[in-house]
């Protein structure tokens, strides 16, 4: 993708940016009355229908298993996962929205519930939601304008653990003319990248596509195990 179409989907969202208010303070999203010991905020794969999706309701009830009796709240990203890649404005756009509307979660709830472990996660496209969302730099081809501002170093503090299933490569999104997802610093010794065998998607492979191990995380151990990570970290 160009710069100049980054630039006209990242502009569509700056009219509707409505979770940022004025001198870019975050609007709150939840109160410290009722905050959870322990906050998973997911991101959902490609055609997931709205919420955390299979493999990430498959991880909330591995790290509710395993973090009791601490309470385990649950945030899903709100974007629309959507699956039409050869608009690829329109993809950006709304990759774009999840990750203003994760870090602005995510922002809140460190302001709101400050004593609240969060576990930042994503499958698949949520993945690449996610995983932008932890990153201390806007892309060279997002003009840092018109994109969502990276979260303060001090946030990080609230994230316990990242925990990202079947993140695209960046040859698989460089087919796409997207930018290679670049974890932040402060996050990068707390985040875990779980790649299933087979699933080309993540792999690296020079033609990957969807298979059938892409689909089988919630399955193969991987939810088990990236939950035992995030757990062991809170």
């Amino acid at each position: 993708m160009t710069r100049g179409q980054w630039t006209r989907a990242a502009a569509a969202l700056i009219a509707g940016a409505g979770s940022v208010v004025a001198g870019g303070a975050v609007a709150p999203t939840a109160s410290a009355q009722g905050c959870p010991d322990v906050e998973v905020v997911f991101a959902r794969g490609t055609s997931e229908q709205p919420g955390v999706g299979g493999v990430g309701q498959s991880f909330v009830d591995a790290v509710r298993a395993q973090a009791g009796p601490r309470t385990v709240g649950v945030y899903a990203v709100n974007y629309a996962a959507a699956n039409n890649f050869d608009q690829r404005e329109d993809i950006a756009r709304t990759v774009i929205d999840g990750v203003r509307d994760e870090a602005d979660h995510v922002q809140a709830m460190a302001a709101n519930c400050p004593n609240t472990r969060m576990v930042l996660g994503g499958y698949s496209q949520g993945a690449v939601v996610t995983g932008f969302t932890t990153s201390d730099v806007v892309p060279s081809a997002v003009p840092a304008a018109i994109a969502p501002r990276p979260m303060p170093p001090e946030v990080a503090d609230h994230v316990a653990a990242v925990v990202l299933f079947g993140t695209p490569s960046g040859e698989f999104l460089g087919r796409y003319g997207a930018p290679t997802i670049t974890i932040g610093p402060a996050y990068a010794d707390k985040t875990l990248q779980l790649c299933a065998q087979g699933d080309t998607i993540c792999s690296g492979a020079p033609d990957g596509g969807p298979t059938v191990a892409h689909a089988l995380y919630p399955v193969n151990g991987m939810v088990t195990e990236g939950a035992t990570y995030a757990v062991g970290r809170l």
